[in-house]
């Protein structure tokens, strides 16, 4: 009697259309017209488990996963002749960071990562490698600009910050490929504002001005990489670092962004910084007379600024060096050295008029003129 109940709910159960597991993972039934099938069972979305984590854990996470798309690893590569079969080879040069700067796929990095190289690659978080070319470059900022065909439509620029309204002590995040350890993030503070550091250009002496120090760890390879607040926004890009070692010490420093967002539309543009010049060359700091304050003219070149307000330039006269005038002054801009006259440059366009304050034979005089462009 018990085999007899047990064969009867075993048919009402298939007769009735109602579904029963043979496997783990199949399920059987049978459809309104007495068909058996079988299909796969639907797994259940599991929920993982995740320790607890502090607000500002889980906010550094959201940011390291917003803004690492629009990070970038650079390769270089330069073209060598072997020294025996005289063929040309491809050899690695060296590798940086770098980030979006916009929809239209321009990169934004240090001019010493791309410095001498033939060929530049650049790789996404991804994976996903292209080769850019250079757009504009900058040496006495240390920022070049390059670009790629086409950019994935899902990677969102950086949003831009402002560093002239940054204080000591606030967050900063630095996301870079330090010693080619790719998409590495960071942690740290402001440590100082209002640095200045030497351009790595042949223009060394040329000091890039309000240069934010932060404690970030920066390591080879973090150069071009952005810096960041709090919220995700860019304020600088890591450029050097303190270290006798070459490895992080505790003092990085990051080109501000204010700097940025003049020089990157001029690279876009031009494809170097279109500056206002005076028309002249100048005497090395290291042949200044008795080191006195200011900059000598050396030449003064044709139909420039300088030639046509009648600029003196230095001349030799029987073995004997006349000194030609010597400026310290350039609108409300004291000059000290050629850096001074370059910065001071800056804030001034082409066809300005200022009064360059200089000294002949002992005497101060202000001379105006009309900055013309540079060539």
């Amino acid at each position: 009697m018990n085999s007899n109940i047990w064969i009867g709910a075993f048919a009402l159960l298939f007769g009735a259309g109602v579904y029963t597991y043979l496997e783990q993972d199949q399920v059987v039934g049978t459809n309104p017209e007495g068909v058996t099938y079988s299909e796969p069972v639907q797994e259940q979305e599991q929920e993982v488990f995740m320790p607890n984590l502090h607000d500002s854990e889980k906010a550094l996470i959201k940011l390291f996963e917003n803004t690492s798309p629009a990070v970038v690893f650079i390769n270089t590569s330069a073209y060598r002749r072997d020294y025996f079969s005289r063929n040309i080879m491809e050899v690695p040069q060296g590798s940086g960071s770098g980030f979006v700067w916009d929809k239209e796929g321009h990169i934004v990095t240090n001019w010493h990562v791309i410095d001498g190289a033939k060929k530049i690659e650049v790789t996404f978080v991804g994976g996903e490698t292209f080769e850019a070319e250079l757009v504009g470059e900058a040496p006495t900022k240390d920022l070049a600009l390059l670009k790629i065909k086409e950019l994935d439509k899902k990677v969102e620029p950086l949003t831009l910050g402002k560093s002239a309204a940054l204080k000591v002590g606030q967050s900063t995040i630095a996301i870079g490929n330090p010693f080619g350890l790719d998409h590495t993030l960071t942690t740290g503070v402001i440590s100082a504002l209002g640095r200045e550091i030497n351009s790595p250009s042949s223009f060394g002496e040329i000091k890039i001005p309000d240069i934010i120090q932060t404690d970030a760890a920066i390591n080879p390879g973090n150069s071009g990489g952005p810096l960041l607040d709090s919220s995700g926004r860019l304020i600088g890009v890591n450029t050097a670092i303190i270290s006798p070692s070459g490895g992080y010490s505790g003092i990085g420093f990051s080109i501000p962004v204010d700097l940025l967002k003049w020089v990157i539309p001029e690279l876009k543009k031009y494809g170097r910084i279109q500056r206002p010049t005076l028309g002249i060359t100048m005497i090395q700091e290291k042949f200044n007379p008795e080191n006195v304050q200011g900059v000598i003219v050396n030449q003064v070149l044709e139909d420039g600024a300088a030639a046509r307000a009648g600029i003196i330039p230095s001349s030799l006269i029987r073995n004997s060096i006349s000194w030609g005038d010597r400026i310290i002054g350039l609108g409300d801009y004291e000059i000290n050295n050629r850096s001074d006259l370059i910065l001071a440059l800056e804030n001034y366009k082409v066809g300005d008029q200022v009064g360059l304050k200089v000294v002949r034979d002992g005497e101060e005089l202000t001379i105006d003129l009309e900055l013309g462009p540079s060539k």
